[in-house]
């Protein structure tokens, strides 16, 4: 079943769902993670963006990612705005994960299913979903 975009709104509110990045909110819906890819040079794009930031083509296709990658940064926030789901008494730890198919290819996303003090840089981790105001929402764990 195809969701319309009325249904990505409802599932996603609050967030701007546009033309260029309405396949990366359907796979999110689909528990996929889905990326823009340059159809001229093959070029991973995220952030979404209209144009390949490297040959500055405009056709793009989306295409999901593996989800394999390593933790390139991390931090461990310890207040913010309320996030669903978040209890800033413990510190809640967001890492850039930069992912197999690409150098610099990075996501954003919270690391889960193991303790923040065993977090560590070029730590192999893989996407898991978790739910987040009643939404999927990628996040990564530790490769077991």
């Amino acid at each position: 079943m195809t969701l319309s975009f009325t249904d990505l709104m409802r599932i996603f509110p609050g967030y701007l769902i546009d033309y260029d990045n309405e396949a990366h909110y359907r796979g999110m819906a689909e528990r996929r993670l889905v990326l823009n890819r340059c159809t001229e040079c093959g070029y991973w794009i995220y952030p979404i963006s209209p144009l390949c930031p490297k040959c500055w083509c405009d056709v793009l296709e989306p295409a999901e990612v593996s989800g394999r990658g390593v933790v390139h940064i991390f931090t461990l926030l310890r207040h913010g705005s309320p996030i669903p789901g978040v209890d800033f008494s413990t510190p809640h730890p967001i890492a850039g994960i930069e992912l197999v198919e690409q150098a610099g290819l990075r996501y954003l996303a919270p690391i889960v299913n193991c303790p923040n003090d065993e977090i560590r840089l070029d730590m192999p981790v893989e996407l898991t979903w978790i739910e987040r105001a009643g939404a999927p929402a990628p996040a990564f764990q530790p490769v077991r």
